[in-house]
């Protein structure tokens, strides 16, 4: 990179190596060019009325990208399905989802990229919930000029796959088994329903098809498979997960030769989970906490199981990290640290 003086009336597409400033009576004062700015040729008259009849430039080396350049390049290979993004601005290109669905990010290929010097890429957590027209990751080159070979080893890093998407919520067709006598015999009303209606809804999904139970073990299996059998895609059961002798869901799902990934989840509210896989169907044990609680262990694993995910007992496991939910007087979830674990 090399410094050099220009007539104003030849400087259109150069570089400006230094912040011009503006300064009216009474008026405007800072910056009106900063650093990087690519003069154009409607620059020309305005640098002219400033007085600058020439200008401080920088000229680029073959092996050698200016900033909004290289930023643009980087920005392309980071960004993955469901993306867009935008201008550069003083070296920096934010990345914007253009639908609601699942973040998903390559934590291990975002770290490697940020240890490559004079590049910065800033995201949200993997698996957050996302609406469209969110910003969910940035990018910045640090320096004013680049070295193409910088460039090259970040899109490098990102040749098997962007590392930032949003993947979108598959239309499952959700089914749900509500266990207990006393709401099956009428002595208590059921507040299951409504609230799995209200998660089916936010995601786009038909209403659950609902149907009861007894705490009985044969009873309830033979609902779970019914369900399946009628053409559900994901079933949930409600209640009797705990370790009480008349708590019999986890025997029942057991029972329907569902294979158990795991019983019990490092989360609170929602300990005495249970994640199962009939075949491709997953069948979930959900606690009870979740008719009380607006934010359980179902908000975090529900969107992946939405995405097609098959998830593994370590990666519930790794949920302890973020885990604790702080219950909020008034809650932002997905906006705080609940469920951020590593996976």
């Amino acid at each position: 990179m090399k410094i050099r003086y220009y007539k104003t009336e030849e400087a259109a597409g150069r570089v400006i190596c230094h912040d011009i400033t503006k300064i009216e009576k009474d008026g405007f004062k800072g910056a009106l060019f900063k650093k990087g700015h690519v003069i154009t040729a409607e620059d020309v008259e305005v640098l002219l009325g400033l007085g600058k009849y020439r200008v401080a430039a920088i000229e680029l080396a073959a092996d050698e990208l200016h900033e909004d350049e290289a930023v643009q390049r980087i920005a392309a290979a980071l960004c993955g399905e469901g993306l867009t993004a935008g201008s550069p601005s003083e070296g920096r290109i934010d990345l914007t989802t253009v639908r609601q669905g699942l973040l998903k990010v390559d934590a291990t290929c975002l770290n490697r990229i940020n240890m490559i010097p004079g590049v910065v890429v800033s995201t949200l957590h993997t698996n957050t919930h996302v609406e469209a027209g969110e910003k969910v990751a940035g990018t910045k080159v640090i320096p004013l000029v680049v070295k193409k070979k910088l460039v090259e080893r970040v899109e490098a890093t990102c040749s098997r796959g962007a590392p930032v998407a949003v993947l979108p919520y598959r239309s499952l067709v959700p089914g749900a088994v509500i266990t207990g006598r006393e709401v099956v015999d009428g002595r208590t009303r059921d507040g299951f329903a409504p609230v799995l209606a209200e998660k089916a809804a936010f995601f786009g999904l038909a209403e659950p098809r609902v149907v009861f139970a007894r705490d009985d073990r044969d009873e309830i299996a033979a609902r779970i498979t019914g369900l399946i059998d009628g053409g559900c895609s994901l079933v949930i059961v409600t209640g009797g997960m705990s370790v009480d002798p008349d708590d019999v869901t986890p025997a029942a799902i057991r029972k329907t030769g569902a294979r158990v990934v795991r019983y019990g989840a490092p989360v609170l509210p929602g300990a005495m989970f249970m994640l199962a896989y009939r075949g491709d169907v997953p069948v979930v044990g959900l606690p009870a906490c979740a008719m009380y609680f607006k934010i359980t262990v179902l908000d975090l694993i529900l969107p992946r199981l939405l995405v097609g995910e098959k998830i593994k007992a370590r990666e519930i496991a790794g949920l302890g990290h973020g885990g604790l939910c702080r219950r909020c007087l008034s809650c932002v979830f997905p906006n705080c640290s609940f469920g951020k674990a590593f996976f």
